[in-house]
């Protein structure tokens, strides 16, 4: 395990993996700074469009390292190690970042820290206070990713259970898209959940072990809507929020009976939430709530470092640099995989 002594470092984090271009200051391991620009062009497609988002990030991979630096009240020559996100993402937005990230490293003869975008959403729980106590389950959903991981040191983790199709974070997108709200849908349902009651049941898929399915539920759904909109042509309308609900519902209890499967298979009762998923406010009450039934002591960071951001690979790219963990400057991005 990495010792308590902090090392003197003071690194820059790249995030560009899909759509949001981020750039953090990270000393000693402490955040100064956690800039993101947001792309909202890709509202009018209904998802993100990979080319607009490539080109998106080169326009603001400059000023939101700048703006970082800034606001970390650093110069740019007080840096001492360059973190980026190596995978995985969108291939052209991963190439914008890995390639300043490079050049940057390479102008001022700094080490380069390659970072896997998965590995550091379970290690944003080290941002700040509290953090958890090693081993600890981490729940990581995302638009991309669910998975349970088990944590047993900062740089050990080992994928106990995954998706095995679509990640919730994208059935709460496209059944968004279903129901005919705007991208992205998750906040929006989740909003609407909240002036709802989940009094219509849908499926819960039977996978065995701690594996995740969602593109049947995604099915029922769709299925669901269709039967009732000819039935009731304004069905959607009228029972928006309660739609909202059961399908939130649904989604969340198919997270949480698998992540309390985990924990008793496991034992650990340190339980954490990690990914833009881990934003939903269904969520993350009913993970405190399944916490107190179970004795778990659960995590869930603040709503700042959930989605992608560059502090979170900052804080991963500095217990890396503890270890001394470097990559050269013939790194390429990858669009898959998780290291653990």
């Amino acid at each position: 395990m990495t010792n308590n002594m902090p090392v003197p470092a003071t690194i820059l984090a790249i995030e560009s993996s899909c759509d949001d271009t981020s750039a953090a200051v990270i000393r000693d391991g402490v955040v100064l700074s956690n800039c993101v620009a947001s792309q909202d062009i890709h509202r009018l497609y209904g998802g993100v469009v990979p080319e607009v988002a490539s080109r998106a990030h080169q326009a603001n991979i400059i000023p939101v390292v700048d703006q970082a630096l800034k606001s970390a009240g650093i110069d740019k020559q007080a840096v001492t190690a360059v973190a980026f996100t190596r995978g995985p993402g969108l291939m052209g937005s991963l190439l914008v970042g890995t390639s300043f990230a490079k050049a940057f490293a390479l102008s001022f003869d700094l080490p380069l820290i390659e970072v896997n975008h998965m590995q550091a959403h379970v290690l944003a729980h080290f941002a700040e206070d509290p953090k958890p106590e090693f081993p600890f389950l981490c729940l990581t959903v995302s638009g991309g990713h669910t998975q349970i991981i088990r944590v047993n040191d900062y740089l050990d983790m080992e994928v106990l259970g995954e998706t095995i199709d679509d990640a919730a974070g994208e059935a709460f997108d496209k059944t968004g898209k279903i129901l005919g709200l705007g991208y992205p849908a998750g906040p929006l349902i989740d909003r609407h959940a909240r002036d709802g009651e989940a009094r219509f049941a849908f499926p819960e898929p039977a996978i065995p072990g701690l594996n995740f399915s969602f593109s049947g539920l995604k099915t029922a759904i769709l299925y669901f809507l269709r039967d009732q909109t000819a039935k009731q042509p304004d069905f959607v309308q009228e029972n928006l929020a309660d739609i909202c609900a059961s399908i939130q519902h649904r989604i969340v209890t198919i997270l949480l009976s698998k992540l309390r499967k985990a924990a008793r298979q496991t034992g650990i009762r340190h339980i954490a939430l990690a990914g833009g998923v881990s934003a939903n406010s269904g969520l993350r009450q009913a993970l405190a709530d399944m916490g107190a039934r179970e004795g778990w002591t659960t995590y869930v960071p603040r709503l700042e470092f959930c989605t992608d951001n560059a502090a979170m690979i900052g804080i991963t790219g500095y217990f890396k640099y503890l270890r001394g963990e470097f990559c050269g400057q013939d790194a390429s991005p990858y669009a898959r995989g998780f290291t653990g």
